[in-house]
């Protein structure tokens, strides 16, 4: 028990490192910046939406920065091609002059993976990502490769700019873990933002954690026990995201055409397991469940033409969803 307390303490330490080491080269978005870190002690992958200049590649980068792994980025273009990301085969000369094919690498192979302005990319470029994802694998020409673990994707993506880009579809946007929404700064931390960027040294986030220490928490986040009740009211949320449910509240009816998959209540199962090791508990709480339930559903939820009409999002839903799926026993956990 005594070394198990030990790994919690250590978990604690190094996540609040990590994110210390991170706000400081990023000013505000400490919610932003929490759910990244969960994401990806929980072995997922995130999607961070936002318009232009709100410093989300920036927030990639220093997160590479603050790990020892390796780190690759992938501008998505519309002429992007798939060998682009994975790699491709090729012909080499051996050193006895005969012709062999030989498999050059992509940038895919790589521990963090930035896919910048991903729905930039055609759709057929957007899938070279998914058996990655999902498998940590690259099939080329009937050939598996592995990618070394630990593997994250962080992709970005501008949600107002349309002309140009291509819509991430739903079994994309299913594979990741966190769909995290960026907005402006407050008045305080733009001006610190401005104060910080407009000098001549600029912060540079302090190396945390290493690539065995990171799959060391993920094992460990995994071994967390979650009570049976907790697991229920996890349930509860997914079930009230479908429209055809027999549970389902008013608003799902009425604005949900499709609701959340079962990946979304496996993120809220590991999301929950990852906040409760980093405020140093070795329980799930009901609060640990809702503080993942809007990025670990908002994109796995579809619309349908009633609530775009009426200007509602899907966090408008799934707040309203929060509140009427009440946990056994009440509002506490």
């Amino acid at each position: 028990m005594q070394a198990l307390d030990t790994e919690v303490r250590s978990f604690q330490r190094t996540a609040r490192g990590l994110q210390e080491s991170i706000g400081r080269v990023i000013v505000g978005y400490e919610e932003q910046i929490r759910q990244v870190v969960v994401a990806m002690l929980a072995g997922g992958h995130c999607l961070i939406e936002g318009v232009p200049g709100l410093g989300k590649t920036r927030l990639v980068r220093t997160i590479a920065e603050a790990l020892e792994l390796e780190f690759s980025r992938i501008q998505f273009t519309p002429d992007l091609m798939p060998a682009d990301i994975t790699g491709t085969t090729i012909i080499h000369a051996t050193d006895t002059g005969d012709r062999a094919f030989r498999f050059e690498r992509g940038p895919v192979f790589a521990n963090i993976v930035l896919a910048d302005e991903i729905n930039r990319a055609t759709p057929k470029t957007q899938s070279a990502l998914l058996e990655a994802m999902e498998e940590q694998t690259v099939t080329i020409a009937r050939q598996t490769y592995g990618i070394q673990a630990p593997f994250f994707v962080i992709a970005t993506q501008n949600p107002i700019e349309m002309e140009g880009t291509y819509p991430l579809p739903e079994a994309q946007l299913d594979r990741f873990f966190f769909k995290i929404a960026v907005g402006y700064p407050e008045r305080d931390d733009l001006e610190r933002i401005l104060d910080r960027t407009t000098v001549g040294r600029v912060p540079k986030a302090t190396r945390v954690a290493e690539r065995t220490e990171i799959q060391s928490m993920i094992r460990l986040a995994r071994d967390v026990p979650i009570a049976g009740h907790v697991t229920r009211y996890a349930v509860d949320l997914i079930k009230a995201t479908h429209p055809d449910g027999a549970d389902a509240p008013d608003i799902t009816r009425r604005f949900v055409r499709f609701g959340a998959s079962p990946r979304a209540g496996q993120a809220l199962i590991m999301a929950g397991k990852v906040t409760a090791l980093m405020d140093g508990r070795l329980n799930v709480s009901y609060d640990d469940i809702r503080e993942a339930f809007s990025p670990a559903v908002r994109h796995r939820l579809l619309l349908n033409f009633e609530a775009e009409a009426d200007g509602l999002t899907a966090d408008n839903i799934l707040n309203e969803i929060a509140m009427k799926t009440r946990p056994e026993g009440g509002p506490g956990g």
